[in-house]
């Protein structure tokens, strides 16, 4: 199966190349998102791309942006990008990555809600007894349920740059009290919905990150993807136990496979072994069956 790393559309302008989205303006008020194959781990993009991947962004971003929208607006729309985009009618490829959406000005701050004890989490738990600064009870150990969900947001970085856990007053600072206590409140409800959804499926949501913007009237709607495996962990709740090492069927994948290669995390980032980019693939393409696909 072929990569897109690139999505090169000549009939519209690029306004935005992200770490794995590019971004085309189609008309005053809309825009195409395209999500292609590349990969970034710990905010640097690599060369080697994940087929499939973008594919998989789109699939699952448009099941959970249809299945939360009575809990908040959106950035999507009902236009089909190949009968708005001509150009992608014979690119069957980057149709079915790319997504039309209202442009929304978006929130300098990435909303993370955590529900179980991992990752960054972990490692600062361990010294401080805290996530983020938020004190946590003793004695949890790794993988372990939070008696109840954290919000914990970070900033945004540019590429190239690591993205930043801040205080929660910071983010008031920023966007206000009642903006922050707002994306706070939708956020805990979006994980507590998506989390009861997936685990009838099977699926155990350890955490997530979700983007937020306002549009003209200034409502709040959520944007970017959600709940992908990119932005998520996901666990086999029928392997789960506290203490031990998870298999993911998402990004985290890749994460502990360059944790044992000892990288520095900086550019350039090493190549990826042909099983890595394989066994990747289809994590994600798992992960869409299980959630999407009946039962």
């Amino acid at each position: 199966m072929d990569a897109v790393y690139d999505s090169n559309l000549k009939s519209l302008p690029l306004i935005y190349k992200g770490k794995v989205r590019d971004v085309y303006e189609l008309d005053a008020h809309h825009l195409l998102f395209v999500a292609t194959d590349r990969l970034s781990a710990f905010d640097v993009v690599f060369a080697d791309a994940i087929p499939d991947k973008g594919r998989v962004l789109t699939s699952l971003s448009a099941f959970w942006f249809n299945k939360t929208a009575d809990l908040v607006a959106n950035h999507t729309t009902t236009k089909v990008a190949s009968e708005v985009v001509p150009e992608l009618k014979t690119q069957s490829a980057l149709a079915e990555r790319s997504m039309v959406v209202k442009k929304i000005k978006p929130l300098p701050f990435e909303a993370i809600v955590r529900g179980y004890l991992c990752g960054s989490g972990w490692v600062e738990y361990q010294t401080h007894g805290s996530v983020c600064g938020i004190q946590l009870p003793v004695g949890l150990g790794f993988a372990e349920r939070l008696p109840q969900p954290i919000f914990t947001p970070s900033t945004k970085a540019d590429i190239g740059e690591h993205d930043t856990n801040v205080d929660f007053n910071q983010m008031i600072a920023t966007v206000g009290t009642e903006t922050a206590h707002q994306v706070q409140k939708i956020a805990f409800s979006l994980y507590a919905f998506c989390s009861d959804y997936a685990q009838q499926r099977g699926i155990i949501i350890a955490d997530t990150k979700f983007e937020f913007g306002l549009d003209d009237q200034g409502t709040l709607v959520l944007i970017d993807e959600i709940l992908t495996p990119d932005s998520s962990r996901f666990w086999d709740l029928s392997q789960y136990q506290s203490g031990n090492n998870l298999a993911s069927f998402d990004k985290q994948f890749v994460r502990d496979y360059l944790e044992q290669l000892g990288w520095d995390k900086k550019p350039p980032p090493p190549n990826l072994p042909s099983d890595v980019i394989a066994k990747t693939s289809e994590k994600y393409q798992q992960i869409e069956k299980w959630l999407i696909d009946e039962p």
